[in-house]
C-alpha cells in the first residue's frame, strides 16, 4: 500500500481550515460514517467552460495511491492527478445568505469562469 499519510503542517497539499473540517466531520458523522477510517476525497475533473472543476464526496477509506492529508480531525483523501493541479490549496467552508459550501482557494488558478464552477491552471 503506497498511502502517505501527512498530518497538517505547512507540507500538506491541502491546507484544511477548521471549519471546513468541523463542517465536513458533522456531515460524515450524521451518515454513520466511521471519521477515524473515512474522509472527504477532492478531486480535480475535466469540465466546466474554463476546462477543470473541483469534485467532493466522502469515501469509507483511501485508495492505495491517494494523499492522505489529516488536518483539524478530518481525512482528506486525493489522488495523484489531482495533487498536481490543487497543490498549495485551502480547502473552506463559507456560510452566508446566498448559501452555504465548501470551496477551494487554488494559488495555481490562472483563469475562473464567470460562474466560478471551473478554472484553469
Amino acid at each position: 500500500m503506497s498511502t502517505e499519510t501527512v498530518d497538517g503542517g505547512t507540507d500538506a497539499a491541502v491546507t484544511v481550515t477548521e471549519s471546513a473540517a468541523s463542517e465536513a466531520l458533522r456531515l460524515m458523522e450524521s451518515e454513520g460514517m466511521d471519521t477515524d477510517v473515512a474522509g472527504l476525497r477532492l478531486f480535480v475533473q475535466q469540465g466546466g467552460c474554463a476546462g477543470l472543476s473541483y469534485g467532493m464526496r466522502f469515501d469509507h477509506e483511501p485508495e492505495d495511491d491517494d494523499a492522505v492529508i489529516k488536518q483539524n480531525g478530518l481525512r482528506v483523501f486525493i489522488d495523484p492527478a489531482s495533487q498536481n493541479y490543487i497543490g498549495g490549496s485551502t480547502l473552506q467552508f463559507e456560510g452566508g445568505l446566498q448559501g452555504a459550501g465548501f470551496h477551494v482557494e487554488n494559488p495555481n488558478v490562472v483563469s475562473e469562469c464567470g460562474c466560478g464552477e471551473s478554472f484553469r491552471t
